[in-house]
């Protein structure tokens, strides 16, 4: 049976973020994620997660200035030590709240700025990502996002795209994060590209599409998925990273038969 984490990012926006932990638990959820954790005390994140016996799935690598539009710097040449900075910021957050797997954004290419010199930047800041992981026993994760609907110019917008970096480094704990939302509207054909995925995928992450709400609302059959996912034998998280078309509450009917 898959194993399903709340996104706190999107679910359970009803209430503080604090309190989204006893929201998820209370929900059925196991696991939680979120997009970052760095505007809250590690120690606070720890105990919300031991106090609610939640186990803390994943979160991304400082991104740069979020609130301005930036979406991850590890492609801009001018911004390597900030990199490398925020890779400490996120092993010291993976450390204190038990954290296996972390997501580098790769980061929106300006056009002042040539493709070969973006895509060379972000191969030698995930090979400096993975080996700093790689001696705590973290996985690091790359995700493809979408270019046409969320965020155009983004680096790495498929899945081919993620793999090209896998195998130009060979690092045994570089992991695809498939997002199930962002890949039907790049590439379509989920179950199969996850089935030819799965060696190398570390994280999977849903959402409908269009509209990016919970399963139901769109044109993805998450019956079928879910079902080819657990049959795959996916040892994984799933996370649910979703924008809820209601209280959060009354859109888990999808999470009935898996919880």
């Amino acid at each position: 049976m898959p194993r399903f984490a709340a996104n706190l990012s999107m679910l359970f926006t009803e209430v503080d973020f604090t309190e989204r932990f006893a929201r998820a638990r209370a929900a059925g959820f196991e696991g939680v994620e979120y997009l970052f954790p760095y505007a809250y005390p590690s120690d606070l994140l720890a105990r919300l997660l031991n106090d609610n016996n939640l186990t803390q799935v994943l979160f991304n690598l400082p991104p740069g200035d979020w609130d301005a539009g930036e979406r991850g710097i590890a492609c801009l040449p001018d911004r390597v030590e900030e990199f490398r900075a925020g890779v400490d910021q996120a092993l010291d957050y993976a450390r204190a709240l038990g954290c296996r797997q972390l997501n580098c954004l790769a980061g929106l290419r300006p056009a002042t700025l040539d493709e070969d010199t973006a895509w060379q930047t972000l191969v030698a800041n995930v090979d400096y990502a993975a080996e700093r992981l790689a001696a705590e026993g973290i996985t690091l994760c790359l995700e493809a996002i979408n270019s046409r609907v969320d965020m155009p110019g983004f680096v790495l917008d498929t899945s081919g795209k993620v793999m090209s970096v896998i195998e130009e480094l060979d690092g045994s704990n570089i992991r695809l994060q498939y997002d199930l939302y962002h890949m039907q509207i790049m590439e379509g054909d989920l179950i199969r590209s996850l089935e030819c995925l799965l060696p190398w995928i570390g994280h999977i992450q849903f959402a409908d599409n269009p509209g990016r709400h919970e399963p139901g609302t769109g044109e993805i059959n998450f019956s079928n998925v879910f079902a080819a996912i657990d049959g795959m034998g996916y040892e994984g998280w799933v996370g649910a990273e979703y924008r809820p078309s209601a209280e959060t509450s009354d859109t888990l009917g999808w999470f009935d038969g898996w919880s």
